[in-house]
């Protein structure tokens, strides 16, 4: 069985996107819940030198548009500018699902042998285009969306795999 490009890259990338739009929503959900201000969730890391849940989620949201939009052999489009809100994070989110919906099948066909070139901190990653999105576009964003998910359960809210994947259902206390 042979996958293609397309069918690895936009439909994980919206439905994980839109599981992270959900992670916002918890976080907005405990927030109200607890009489509390969402902003400091937003912020909050898990180690001081990690970035902060807000960044994490603009960072997985920036990681779909670097992999499919060179997968296609188009520029990368701007991130946009968004505000490190509640609001702003699913505007943010909509924004680059609304991109990536402009990307059709077709456009993919032919771009296996193509070269991806990305800054990886302060290493340049050049892989074909497979290598590119298997390697290390798809892992870089499930990283970020992972770590979304572990500051928000670290700071008690209560999301768990069922959250993260929409797969998993679980009953009361399990």
């Amino acid at each position: 069985m042979s996958i293609s490009l397309y069918d690895a890259s936009i439909p994980v990338f919206l439905r994980y996107l839109d599981r992270l739009d959900g992670l916002v929503g918890a976080a907005e959900s405990y927030a109200n819940g607890n009489a509390i201000d969402v902003s400091p969730l937003l912020r909050a890391s898990i180690a001081p030198d990690m970035l902060p849940f807000e960044t994490q989620v603009a960072i997985a949201c920036n990681f779909a548009l670097r992999a499919c939009f060179p997968l296609v052999g188009k520029p990368i489009p701007p991130y946009g500018d968004f505000s490190a809100t509640a609001q702003g994070l699913h505007q943010r989110i909509a924004y680059v699902v609304g991109l990536l919906r402009t990307i059709g099948a077709a456009e993919f066909e032919g771009r296996e042998a193509a070269v991806l070139e990305s800054q990886a901190g302060q290493a340049l990653v050049a892989l074909k285009a497979p290598e590119f999105l298997l390697q290390y576009a798809l892992p870089n964003f499930f990283f970020h969306v992972t770590a979304a998910y572990a500051i928000l359960r670290g700071q008690g809210v209560a999301v768990g795999k069922e959250h993260f994947d929409g797969f998993h259902a679980y009953g009361p206390g399990a």
